[in-house]
């Protein structure tokens, strides 16, 4: 998997600060931006994420440039709804020998990794022979594997990226958009530390859990460490 934050809406943390200071002030958004000190930045971010007030942070997008992951990932990705993507089309770009990416089970058990990999060997041939066939890619592409390597550009403002890493960085989340939200988290820490400080699963983030029964007991194991 290879993810990388291609673009963002400049000095986000200060255009935050500035749009909610707007809210309070006579003076409009321009001089707002020039005239408020790093501390005044610094302490009204830090008070819109304690307080939860999120409206502003609506206005700074983030574009990621994600490569390497499946069609299983993208298509629990773009459920998030309250973003813009745009996709590798398997309509226009042949599929011949196309990249597959293993779950971490079959990885290491060789009799799954056997299964797995015939059955990618299979899908190439029937692809090819389809196209061979006069089939047109956009009706050869039905007998790809969900498996199949994408690519994908995604641009979330950060309040829908604080929505998506609270559910997708969830140890019950499926292994590989995981891994990616984790990734994409990393990546938006750099540029603003203090909007995602919090950033995270309910349970580090909120002490709550919201799966119920299906609970991975990691919110009973961060409660039992504080009160040691």
């Amino acid at each position: 998997m290879k993810v990388n934050l291609i673009c963002h809406t400049p000095n986000p943390e200060r255009t935050v600060a500035m749009a909610a200071k707007l809210c309070y002030s006579a003076i409009g958004a321009e001089q707002l931006q020039e005239n408020m000190t790093e501390e005044q930045v610094s302490s009204l971010v830090q008070k819109i994420v304690d307080l939860g007030h999120f409206s502003t942070l609506e206005h700074v997008s983030f574009t990621f440039a994600v490569e390497g992951v499946s069609r299983v990932l993208t298509h629990q990705l773009v459920r998030h709804r309250l973003a813009s993507y745009s996709q590798q089309s398997q309509r226009y770009v042949a599929e011949h020998d196309f990249e597959y990416i293993v779950p971490p089970s079959i990885k290491g058990n060789k009799q799954a990794e056997a299964i797995f990999e015939k059955l990618m060997t299979d899908i190439r041939e029937a692809y090819d022979n389809l196209t061979a066939l006069g089939v047109h890619r956009e009706d050869a592409r039905y007998v790809l594997a969900n498996a199949t390597e994408t690519k994908i550009v995604i641009t979330m403002n950060a309040r829908e990226l604080l929505h998506f890493f609270r559910l997708r960085c969830c140890t019950r989340a499926q292994w590989e958009i995981r891994k990616l939200a984790e990734t994409m988290l990393e990546s938006a820490r750099q540029v603003a530390p203090l909007l995602f400080a919090k950033a995270g699963p309910s349970c580090v983030t909120e002490g709550i859990c919201s799966e119920g029964a299906m609970t991975c007991g990691r919110l009973e194991r961060i409660l039992a460490a504080r009160n040691q």
